[in-house]
């Protein structure tokens, strides 16, 4: 198979962390992104969680708790009464 060559910009601080992690398990940097890139591949996914760093508060977490439960929830026979209610308000 043919060779070719990636170039990566990074810190440098990551860079030699990530060098003396790979030399301390045994491999170079190459080896493990191309662990990385097989992994992808075969996942068809990163091979780990991708999220933002936004955290929910625990006012937003009960509320969210509280709908997946059905907590509170008002059912409405028609879209009619629903929106005759909300006039009420």
């Amino acid at each position: 198979m043919a060779q070719a060559v990636l170039n990566v910009r990074m810190d440098e601080d990551v860079k030699k962390a990530l060098e003396d992690f790979c030399g301390e398990v045994g491999m170079n940097v190459s080896v493990a992104v191309n662990m990385f890139a097989k992994a992808v591949i075969r996942e068809q996914r990163l091979p780990f969680e991708v999220a933002t760093q936004r955290r929910l508060n625990a006012t937003t977490i009960a509320a969210i708790e509280d709908a997946e439960a059905g907590v509170g929830l008002k059912r409405f026979k028609t879209p009619k009464d629903l929106f005759a209610e909300l006039r009420e308000d």
